[in-house]
């Protein structure tokens, strides 16, 4: 295991008995051979149990093979299960095809699911594992920078809906998430800006120090620094750890989380789900949720300013597509933030702080019939 410095010392989601650790390191899943000892320790904490070692496609050889190789001289038995990669296949059939896998095996309740992807991986594979004899534990691989600082850490799992995204699920938290720095050098651009978007949700939603210090280094996190990408791996996995434990189920503080996101959902369903990445519609979202608050009155014009000039430095759309108001309302309807029949929305008060709110239909029309700054 790479020796752990102040900028990626582990951290910890307190969650009492449930608490689990956030490892930030650099070399464990691109080269699990060089790192058998690390391998050894995390899963010997697990009692050697059987493994489920879920990936997709593209990342089962690369990544998957390797590892396995390598857990197959811990683990009892290592049964690799490969699935379709993307968004439009984050699907009742692929929780079908995990499911399949663990059943033909006979795997039992000491088992462990080892998810091994980015967020579609992620999220089935942990409500595979939450479902599967009534839960079993699982370990978050994430290879993304989206699933590195947003869906890896928090135990949200699920899959997508005709009718809504993320909308089937299970809140299940995992035994341990380990961030392997050196996934990312092999990241796509998109896939990495995408990645970006989340992290900017966290300094624009909820610290306006971590806001001002990406607006300094986006040239290094462009260029894949390895230590700019520490820090704001860390930062971001910080706060989201920090708001989990005290409220695990979204009954309050977690849904500041969500930034962004019940346009950003909207936006990935009515376009097909995989057409928009999803960093890219929370990224068109989060300028619309700026200017939903602007016409809220709870902040002035320079916000939405300087987050659409940050974002779009970051690679990322800052305009929504072409919908209709009603296109607009019938997917943002299932968003799981509504109350009572009511859509609920993050808004912004300042840079760094935001809070949950219903809003007038007049303000949210206006918004929505110019999506486009004037």
């Amino acid at each position: 295991m790479t020796t752990a410095t102040p900028a990626t010392a582990p951290l910890t989601v307190q969650l009492g008995t449930r608490s689990y650790a956030i490892e930030i390191v650099d070399g464990p899943v691109a080269k699990p051979a060089a790192h058998e000892a690390y391998w050894s320790r995390l899963l010997g904490s697990l009692d050697g149990p059987d493994i489920a070692l879920v990936s997709n496609t593209t990342l089962m050889p690369r990544y998957g093979e390797p590892l396995g190789d390598v857990l197959r001289g811990i683990a009892r038995r290592v049964v690799p299960v490969a699935v379709a990669d993307g968004e439009s296949y984050k699907t009742s059939a692929m929780l079908d095809t995990i499911h399949d896998a663990m059943l033909e095996a006979r795997l039992d309740r000491r088992s462990v699911v080892v998810a091994l992807g980015g967020g579609v991986v992620g999220d089935v594979a942990g409500f595979a594992a939450a479902t599967y004899q009534r839960g079993v534990r699982f370990i978050q691989l994430p290879t993304t920078l989206l699933a590195q600082v947003d869906s890896s850490v928090g135990g949200k799992t699920g899959i997508n809906h005709r009718l809504g995204k993320n909308m089937i699920g299970a809140f299940h938290q995992p035994s341990a998430v380990v961030i392997d720095l050196s996934t990312l050098r092999t990241l796509p651009p998109r896939e990495f800006a995408a990645g970006l978007a989340e992290v900017i949700k966290y300094g624009v939603a909820l610290d306006a120090a971590f806001f001002e210090w990406l607006d300094a280094e986006m040239p290094a996190l462009l260029a894949r620094d390895p230590i700019a990408l520490a820090h704001a791996i860390r930062r971001s996995c910080e706060i989201k750890a920090m708001i989990v434990g005290s409220d695990e189920r979204e009954s309050a503080e977690r849904a500041l989380l969500n930034f962004g996101h019940t346009f950003g959902h909207a936006i990935e369903g009515a376009t097909g789900y995989g057409t928009w990445l999803h960093g890219e519609a929370v990224a068109a979202g989060m300028v619309l949720a700026s200017r939903l608050s602007e016409a809220l009155g709870t902040i002035d014009g320079d916000v939405t300013t300087r987050l659409r000039a940050l974002l779009a430095r970051a690679g990322l759309p800052v305009e929504a597509p072409s919908l209709d108001e009603t296109e607009w309302l019938r997917w943002m309807s299932g968003d799981k933030k509504a109350d009572a029949g009511r859509l609920r929305f993050v808004v912004l008060d300042a840079l760094g702080r935001s809070r949950v709110a219903t809003v007038p239909d007049e303000t949210l029309s206006t918004v929505l019939r110019e999506p486009h700054p004037a």
